[in-house]
């Protein structure tokens, strides 16, 4: 699979069933890849573009939601849509509560399909472009001097410049000297901005 390019994964048993949809996708404009088991798929090189997976439900050895709970371990840009030969209420909701974009029966409408797929993959880039930007605040916090954390970590919690020099034992003009590094190298506006960046980086390091 191309490092830089989407696609739609189409994992399913049935050889005819792979072959009418990497028909119907491709004709409509996606760039499509079969696997006839969990097993080929997981064996393959994972995408690194947003993309998205086509899952049969029922196959021989894995199934397809025990597929999912793979791929969720992989954290890949990866959305799920699901097909099944028949309707399976408890399997669904597994399904929907594991993050999969929808829950499809066969034969499977090709609007309802395109529709999912497009779905996925617009949840996909969102999730991209949610990890690009968490990485570069992760790069902002990681040009700080010890001293200048200690110095953040205070002024985010709402201590005063003469607060945090007596925690400290260092001057207010030290302080603040410190203070205007940090919000040089995070590139932020004001406090409250600061304390917004602070917030994300924490939760993408947890």
């Amino acid at each position: 699979m191309s490092e830089q390019q989407a696609m739609v994964c189409i994992v399913d048993d049935d050889a005819s069933v792979r072959k009418a949809l990497r028909r119907l996708l491709t004709g409509a404009g996606y760039t499509v890849e079969t696997f006839a088991s969990a097993a080929e798929f997981l064996a393959s090189k994972p995408p690194t573009a947003p993309s998205c997976a086509v899952l049969d439900l029922a196959m021989p050895g894995m199934d397809g939601l025990e597929l999912q709970e793979r791929l969720a371990e992989r954290d890949l840009l990866l959305g799920i849509v699901f097909l099944t030969g028949h309707g399976d209420i408890p399997a669904s909701v597994r399904a929907m509560k594991h993050g999969a974009v929808d829950f499809l029966t066969k034969p499977v409408d090709e609007d309802c399909l395109l529709a999912a797929i497009d779905a996925a993959l617009v949840d996909q880039h969102i999730v991209a472009e949610n990890r690009d930007a968490n990485a570069r605040v992760r790069d902002r916090f990681a040009d700080l001097t010890a001293r200048e954390r200690e110095v953040m970590e205070r002024v985010v919690t709402g201590l005063l410049n003469k607060q945090i020099a007596g925690e400290l034992d260092i001057s207010e003009k030290t302080v603040k000297a410190h203070r205007a590094r940090v919000m040089q190298k995070t590139g932020a506006r004001s406090l409250a901005e600061l304390v917004q960046l602070h917030i994300a980086a924490e939760m993408d390091d947890g």
